[in-house]
């Protein structure tokens, strides 16, 4: 069975987002195996001096590296992604490479009506970015509104119409997974070439 990372992407300790990946980690549990993980216990990202990463950074890469696709759920801050996924991010960019490649399916759940689509806009920017070039599911945004009443004491969607179309999209990721390790025959040279970029010398 296939192995996902589903990345929490907040560190707010009472998350519609890690709700909805939860959700999605029992609902989906008989096609693959959803491992979720947090992202709080990361340190504010400072460039090291050398070459050496914080362990929970490292263990981050590893999980990230062996999956077979990543799931990324984000609410929005001030129309992008909060700092702490960034903050995530900016390491996970820094020496290692996890992301090269790596299929990645965006959600979002938000207190309001629009469902974080502007953080997942501002997300695929980023994840599209030199450091990490990786490859995320096009046209694919599910976007859970009003996230606070969207969940029943179980966990479980309330809305079938939601839960339906969250059915497809996955079936697509798995299909967008399958290609995508197909298309591998420059991922040694993209991986080199994210290693040995450096903004100073644009």
């Amino acid at each position: 069975m296939q192995t996902f990372i589903g990345l929490v992407g907040t560190n707010s300790e009472q998350s519609t987002n890690r709700q909805l990946l939860h959700f999605m980690k029992n609902h989906f549990s008989e096609k693959v195996n959803i491992d979720v993980v947090e992202i709080k216990d990361l340190p504010v990202f400072n460039k090291p001096e050398g070459s050496d990463l914080p362990a929970e950074v490292l263990a981050l890469a590893e999980k990230i590296d062996q999956a077979d696709g990543v799931i990324i759920s984000t609410p929005e801050y001030d129309h992008a992604v909060p700092a702490s996924l960034m903050n995530a991010l900016n390491w996970l960019s820094y020496g290692i490479f996890p992301f090269v490649d790596k299929a990645v399916m965006i959600t979002g759940a938000s207190y309001g009506v629009l469902g974080s689509s502007r953080a997942q806009m501002h997300l695929r920017q980023i994840l599209d970015s030199p450091e990490l070039k990786a490859r995320i599911m096009p046209s694919s945004e599910f976007l859970l509104s009003h996230s606070l009443q969207a969940f029943d004491q179980d966990g479980k969607l309330l809305d079938q119409e939601q839960v339906e179309k969250l059915d497809g999209l996955f079936e697509d990721f798995l299909t967008f997974v399958e290609i995508t390790n197909h298309l591998n025959h420059a991922h040694e040279i993209k991986k080199k070439e994210a290693e040995n970029f450096k903004w100073e010398t644009i």
